[in-house]
């Protein structure tokens, strides 16, 4: 798992780096939605997650939720429109699973995306994203995770 300035960056999502965000293929025509580790150590802790509901819409590049710590509220942008199918209630229940296991127990939403194909290749793999997470941590003046 590639690891920039002490953030986890798992090879096998798929990452949107200027929003933060991470998806992976579903297999079935959907797509699972959260934020990097780079996103909960930069905000802190979190202690409030409201997502959008199943069954709404999420246009390409705009919020599929709000997420607010004790520093930070802000939204978490999806660049993939579609139609939210499932949220993850014990991130709503408790936002702070989520900067404990960003990738596993803190996803934030499921997603059954329109034009997928056209967001996918605008994402960075996990492989090759050491370099452009370098480059948004230097533009953000952020250290890393664990600072």
């Amino acid at each position: 798992m590639p690891s920039v300035r002490g953030c986890n960056l798992p090879d096998e999502l798929l990452y949107d780096v200027d929003n933060h965000i991470w998806f992976t293929e579903m297999g079935d025509g959907t797509v699972k939605i959260g934020m990097t580790a780079v996103a909960t150590a930069m905000a802190g802790k979190l202690v409030a997650f409201t997502p959008k509901k199943v069954g709404r819409s999420v246009r390409a590049g705009k919020s599929c939720g709000t997420l607010e710590s004790g520093k930070w509220v802000g939204p978490a942008k999806s660049l993939a429109g579609g139609e939210v199918v499932a949220v993850n209630d014990d991130m709503v229940g408790d936002p702070s699973i989520a900067n404990d296991d960003p990738y596993e127990k803190g996803w934030l939403l499921i997603l059954k995306p329109e034009d997928w194909d056209s967001v996918k290749g605008s994402l960075v793999t996990g492989d090759g994203i050491a370099a452009p997470y370098e480059a948004k941590m230097d533009s953000e003046g952020f250290g890393g995770c664990g600072e």
